[in-house]
């Protein structure tokens, strides 16, 4: 049985016993059963196909090498599977910020940007430095459930079971973490509200 009695899957099972053997074929057994999932979740956080199909296999690959890890009484597969896609997912955007900037050649660049195009890329950029900064002020807990929640697309109950706490108290640090998050926000002067 897995965390909140939920039953874990016997081909699961089989398939992380045999990736712990050192087999190929639990590795294909798991890709097979989840890879539609994982890469759905990747997508959903980071909005590009690339980046999604390479968080991916880094996910499989990081499960074909910690296999032995995995603990049922913990979770179903699919959980922990969706928890290392989502932690993999989450540290590619984080690193978006601080990669080095790619120089176009000259002749590719336009003749005149344009100034509306310009600004509103600066406006959103600020925004979402606005936001990531008022993320980065809310305690972890608070942080970590919004962030599965919008960034990785859980639901409260499936919050409650990755976060190993009650769906009532999953649901009080949404409340306390998005009045926070609006509060800050209105104080950074950025329009738009979380809903």
């Amino acid at each position: 049985m897995g965390a909140g009695g939920h039953a874990v899957s016997s081909a699961d099972l089989m398939a992380i016993d045999l990736v712990a053997q050192g087999s190929p074929e639990g590795i294909e057994m798991l890709y097979d059963r989840y890879c539609g999932l994982a890469y759905s979740l990747a997508h959903r956080i980071l909005g590009d196909a690339a980046s999604a199909e390479d968080v991916v296999q880094e996910a499989f690959l990081s499960i074909w090498r910690g296999a032995a890890t995995y603990r049922p009484e913990r979770g179903g597969v699919r959980t922990w599977l969706c928890r290392v896609v989502h932690n993999r997912s989450v540290d590619r955007l984080r690193g978006r910020s601080s990669r080095p900037r790619q120089e176009l050649p000259l002749e590719r660049a336009s003749a005149e940007p344009s100034l509306s195009d310009t600004w509103d890329s600066v406006a959103a950029e600020l925004e979402r430095d606005h936001v990531r900064s008022a993320l980065d002020s809310l305690p972890l807990e608070q942080r970590q459930t919004i962030e599965l929640a919008y960034y990785g697309g859980y639901s409260q109950a499936e919050i409650s079971e990755l976060m190993h706490v009650p769906l009532g108290t999953v649901k009080g640090r949404t409340r306390i973490a998005l009045q926070k998050l609006r509060s800050a926000l209105e104080e950074r002067g950025v329009e738009r509200t979380m809903q």
